[in-house]
């Protein structure tokens, strides 16, 4: 647990790693039992999430609301892993023999992609999260989204 705190290179320092990471574990607990587990995963989170400039707990709240954390999660329409990324993404960027079951590449692709839909809809979050979810013009995604944040992954 230390190890992973102190090597939690995309925080500004040892301290901020600490609270976040024991915060958001104590979050996770529900989800996946294995403290080493949850403080890998939120690492990996935390450290995408930031690369693209989007919220950890952005990320978390479409983790939850995608695959409820099953990185093994497959929809009725075919996406795949945590953030349930469609496997045409692979084509599109050049890497059709990627595993969107592995966790690191799951991450990178969904907050890459959710960062080109922000980007495309100018900042507004309710039309980038529809967009994500193949859903634009509806609300009821990005409420759920929002919903999962506010309930679980935003501190009060």
């Amino acid at each position: 647990m230390i190890e992973a705190v102190e090597s939690g290179d995309s925080f500004e320092n040892r301290y901020v790693a600490e609270v976040w990471l024991m915060d958001m574990s104590h979050r996770l607990r529900s989800r996946i039992a294995d403290p080493q587990q949850r403080i890998k995963l939120l690492r990996q989170v935390h450290f995408e999430a930031n690369r693209v400039d989007l919220p950890p707990e952005l990320v978390l709240a479409v983790i939850e609301v995608e695959s409820a954390f099953n990185r093994f999660a497959i929809s009725v329409v075919g996406a795949r892993g945590l953030m349930q990324i469609m496997p045409f993404w692979l084509d599109e960027i050049g890497h059709p023999d990627d595993n969107l079951f592995d966790v690191s590449t799951n991450l990178r692709m969904g907050t890459t992609i959710l960062r080109h839909y922000l980007d495309i809809e100018n900042g507004d979050l309710t039309r980038a999260l529809a967009r994500y979810n193949g859903s634009l013009g509806q609300t009821w995604y990005p409420e759920r989204v929002f919903d999962a944040m506010e309930r679980r992954w935003y501190s009060q």
